[in-house]
């Protein structure tokens, strides 16, 4: 076109700046910004909302806000489109802090700006924030709109409420595909696996709706943090039989973590070796995680091996192998690994939980005194263990990985983040009051058997989500069922 003498307008960028997106062709797109700028069409919001998207897609989301900041006269798609981007981008502060911007200055919020904000609300687990745009989307009439319900049961899912999420569930008028999946995913991530195969019979039988990747990555998630061996197998090959999905990496991740729980780890790794394409860090992971809790030794060693060449700076995998010689005994070969971490400068990540009270976050690291209230939470903690000792509970320091005495074991275990962020909450809310707890890293053994103790004397709801998934702990009982 250019060859030809034609000059491109504000109906040619936007088709080709989206073919850019497509590709992810970043140059590309700088190019076709410069002659945008020539020509003097970066003031055209059709324009803009190519150009945001182009640099959302590639990663670029500054340059994206350079874009958004120098058009004047702006319509409610390009906020839209700079919202979307701050979300795609893991911004998901800045993404709701526009939005608020975008209603201040006068705009409606479109079905499109309210999926964009709810669903990054879920990826942060911002639930009082989700809870404040719920209502008002509502306020603003979008009741009736199911791709808002949609979000919504995706957030609250995702935000440790799957009650409230099964609600909207329920109430949408229509149910898609992409409803369905919320809703699946959001039963297997709780650990509620019965729950969620009967909706999976039930979208199948009843709704007549054919399941895609995303369900099955639901629905063998669900069987994964389930413990369910066998219904997890069937699942796997009636995906591939009956419907012909070609199994992802996150379906053998799913499985192989499966397979590896429940100690079948010969057959884990088989099935690495029969993967239609190469491996990832989260299939070694899964597998090195199941060598762990099943401590084996020289299959833990292949898997750090595999690791190492994906993932050389990540410090995770060398604690995990360390873990697994101390479980063994081999104090020796753990202190090496450690070593070896040491001389690359690898650091371990540091544990920490954060509870969110009274619209304030307060994080705690383990056996951190910072915290104004330091002395009553572990004021707290104290006379729970007394309580917690009287009803049976006897600490557990194998979760601690260092040849020390067993009192110092204890008094490491006691002080772990996520128990100082429970103490927290429990004296700075009313009784009965649920509580809400997120930590970085995996809940260790001997916290998940006190939580539910603290739990049952309390007479409260807690629910942990750590890095794997939420565990609800309830009268004495975790929803996981001890397997996770």
């Amino acid at each position: 076109m250019l060859d030809h003498g034609l000059e491109p307008d504000n109906f040619t960028f936007p088709f080709v700046l989206k073919a850019c997106s497509a590709l992810s062709a970043l140059e590309v797109g700088r190019d076709i910004h410069d002659h945008v700028i020539r020509t003097r069409w970066e003031s055209d919001v059709f324009v803009g909302a190519g150009l945001i998207d182009v640099y959302a897609k590639c990663g670029c989301v500054d340059d994206a806000r350079e874009v958004f900041d120098r058009i004047p006269n702006r319509d409610v798609v390009l906020w839209n489109s700079m919202i979307a981007a701050y979300s795609q981008n893991g911004h998901p502060s800045d993404a709701l802090t526009l939005c608020r911007d975008m209603v201040a200055k006068g705009f409606r919020p479109t079905v499109a700006t309210f999926v964009t904000v709810i669903s990054t609300s879920a990826d942060v687990a911002a639930l009082p924030r989700g809870r404040e745009i719920h209502g008002f989307s509502w306020r603003r009439g979008f009741e009736s709109q199911d791709k808002v319900k949609t979000a919504l049961v995706d957030m609250y899912a995702k935000s440790g409420w799957v009650r409230v999420a099964w609600v909207l569930f329920e109430q949408l008028m229509e149910k898609r595909l992409v409803s369905w999946n919320a809703m699946i995913c959001g039963y297997g991530m709780h650990g509620y696996a019965i729950e969620a195969l009967s909706l999976f019979d039930k979208m199948r039988e009843e709704a007549q709706v054919p399941p895609d990747h995303i369900t099955f990555v639901g629905v063998l998630s669900a069987c994964n943090h389930g413990g369910l061996m066998e219904e997890g197998r069937q699942f796997f090959n009636l995906m591939v039989k009956e419907y012909s999905i070609e199994p992802t990496v996150q379906h053998y991740t799913c499985m192989i973590d499966l397979l590896g729980h429940s100690g079948k780890l010969d057959e884990a790794y088989q099935l690495i070796q029969d993967m239609s394409m190469k491996p990832d860090s989260g299939v070694w992971g899964a597998l090195l995680n199941g060598c762990k809790i099943h401590r084996n030794v020289e299959l833990g060693e292949l898997a750090l091996q595999r690791l190492i060449e994906l993932e050389p700076n990540d410090a995770g995998n060398y604690v995990l192998l360390s873990n697994i010689y101390a479980q063994a005994g081999r104090w020796e070969e753990a202190a090496k690994v450690r070593k070896l971490m040491t001389d690359r400068g690898l650091k371990k990540s540091i544990a920490c939980s954060w509870i969110e009270v009274k619209g304030t976050v307060h994080a705690f690291l383990v056996g951190d005194s910072s915290h104004p209230r330091s002395e009553e939470i572990y004021a707290e903690l104290e006379l729970l263990e007394g309580l917690m000792k009287e009803a049976g509970y006897v600490p557990d320091t194998m979760p601690v990985f260092h040849d020390v005495e067993d009192d110092e074991k204890h008094n490491m275990v006691r002080s772990h983040s996520e128990r100082l962020a429970i103490a927290f909450g429990l004296i700075s809310t009313p009784p009965g009051t649920q509580l809400l707890v997120t930590k970085n890293l995996r809940v260790c053994e001997d916290c998940h058997t006190a939580i539910k103790f603290i739990s049952k004397i309390v007479e409260r709801e807690i629910i942990i989500r750590d890095v794997n998934r939420y565990h609800h702990f309830k009268d004495g009982e975790c929803s996981c069922q001890d397997y996770w």
